[in-house]
Parts: C-alpha cells; sequence; structure tokens
C-alpha cells in the first residue's frame, strides 16, 4: 500500500499542476479581450449602430465609401473643419449639445454653398421661417443665416428644442433633415423610434449615416485617403492634451 501510495503521488502533483495551469490559461484566455470592429465602435452622440443588423451595417460601409478622398477628389472639408469646429465646439458646448453635431455644417453646407432648392441657405441649412423662429434677421438686406457664430447660436437652440420633443440625438438629426412635424407622424404611423430601423424616404434615411462618416473621415483622415491641414491636426492635438490632463 505504501508504495502505491509513493508511486501515485508524483503523478497526482503532476495532475494537478496540469490543471492549474490549463484554468490559468484558460483565465488570461477570458481576460484577453478582442478589439471591437470598426462597426461597433462608430456612433453618433454615444447612440450607436444596432450591431449585427446586415442591412444597416451594409448601408454604413456603402456610406463611408462614398466618402473616401478618391470619391470625393477634395481636402476642403478638413479645412473647414479647422475653420469652423474652434467657433462651433465651445457654443454647442454651452447649450448642453453634444459635440457630434459640429459635423452637421459640414454635410449640410461643407460641399455646397448658397440657398437649396427648397429655400434653405447657410452654415446650417436653415430655412427662412425657422431662421427668424430663433432670431437670425433675415430679409433682403441682411441674412444671418450666412454668420457662422450667430447661425450656429439659433441652431443650437432649435437642436435642444428637438431633443425635448424626440429624446434621441439621432432621431433630432433626422429631425433637423425633414422637419419635426414629419417625424412625428412617421414615428407614430410606423409604431418605432429607433432611428435606424424606420422606413424614411432617402436623404433623411441616410443622414445620420452621412454625420457618421464625416466624422470619421475628419477624425482619421489617414485612413480615408484624405491629408488633414495641420491646424485641425493642432487643434485635435490640442483637445487631446486638455482630456488628458483633466
Amino acid at each position: 500500500m505504501a508504495k502505491v501510495f509513493a508511486y501515485n503521488m508524483p503523478r497526482a502533483a503532476k495532475s494537478i499542476s496540469k490543471e492549474s495551469e490549463i484554468t490559468s490559461t484558460d483565465t488570461l484566455t477570458s481576460n484577453i479581450t478582442k478589439p471591437l470592429s470598426l462597426m461597433a465602435r462608430l456612433n453618433f452622440a454615444d447612440e450607436t449602430l444596432p450591431v449585427g443588423d446586415v442591412k444597416v451595417e451594409r448601408k454604413m460601409k456603402k456610406t463611408l465609401a462614398a466618402h473616401y478622398f478618391s470619391n470625393l477628389q477634395t481636402n476642403k472639408l478638413h479645412r473647414k473643419a479647422a475653420e469652423w469646429f474652434p467657433i462651433i465646439e465651445p457654443i454647442l458646448a454651452a447649450y448642453g449639445i453634444p459635440e457630434d453635431f459640429k459635423y452637421m455644417p459640414l454635410v449640410e453646407s461643407g460641399l455646397h454653398s448658397g440657398v437649396s432648392p427648397k429655400g434653405a441657405a447657410g452654415f446650417w441649412q436653415f430655412m427662412p421661417g425657422t431662421a427668424r423662429t430663433y432670431g437670425l434677421k433675415v430679409n433682403s438686406k441682411v441674412d444671418e443665416r450666412n454668420n457662422l457664430r450667430k447661425s450656429t447660436i439659433a441652431a443650437a437652440k432649435y437642436i435642444k428644442d428637438l431633443y425635448n420633443t424626440f429624446d434621441s440625438w439621432t432621431l433630432v438629426a433626422a429631425a433637423y433633415n425633414v422637419g419635426d412635424g414629419h417625424m412625428k407622424r412617421q414615428i407614430n404611423r410606423q409604431n418605432q423610434d429607433n432611428y435606424f430601423k424606420m422606413r424614411l424616404n432617402s436623404e433623411t434615411g441616410g443622414y445620420v449615416y452621412k454625420l457618421i462618416s464625416m466624422k470619421q473621415i475628419v477624425e482619421n483622415p489617414s485612413h480615408y485617403g484624405y491629408t488633414a491641414p495641420r491646424t485641425l491636426l493642432a487643434f485635435n492635438a490640442g483637445k487631446e492634451e486638455h482630456k488628458n490632463s483633466e
């Protein structure tokens, strides 16, 4: 018996040692988290895409591809971002509006200027009536829709009012594009208040995707074939330093 016991002890020790190695390895493996996919990281005002929705992912990838430098052939978006953001960001912050809304003027008027066929104009593409409602002068002599600071203040007030109605930043962006009345009707008709799951006209249905794409190419220009101006790079670097010091 003593011989059997003495013979089995080393084997038992080895077995225990092996089991502990496996457990240790399993624990280490389970603690290693895989990096999130691009789709999982994309968001607008911290509202994320529904991960795993093939239709949404396909649409997002298509919109991102449309914003590659090879398709747009312009770096002026980054030049405008460097010029506009230092004015826009503090105004949005003062009104409690998420910073991602700074990309809206780039989508609205960054690639095109002038008055739309419907009569919208300026950095934030306000219709005359809405502009006046939010304190902008629009007449034959002056059009404050073309004043970046004043129109941004008006936009911030409008966006804040929209959020009080819809309680979702993606729905706010969609309502900004199509009008709050139309958006309310669609929500009631479809009994759905998730922007990514709603059936909307092509322009409004793609609007938030465009905002997310604009955010991506401004924040990661080299990945999409752009060269950001030094002023924007310095501006973003300064913001990162400020965040790290907080």
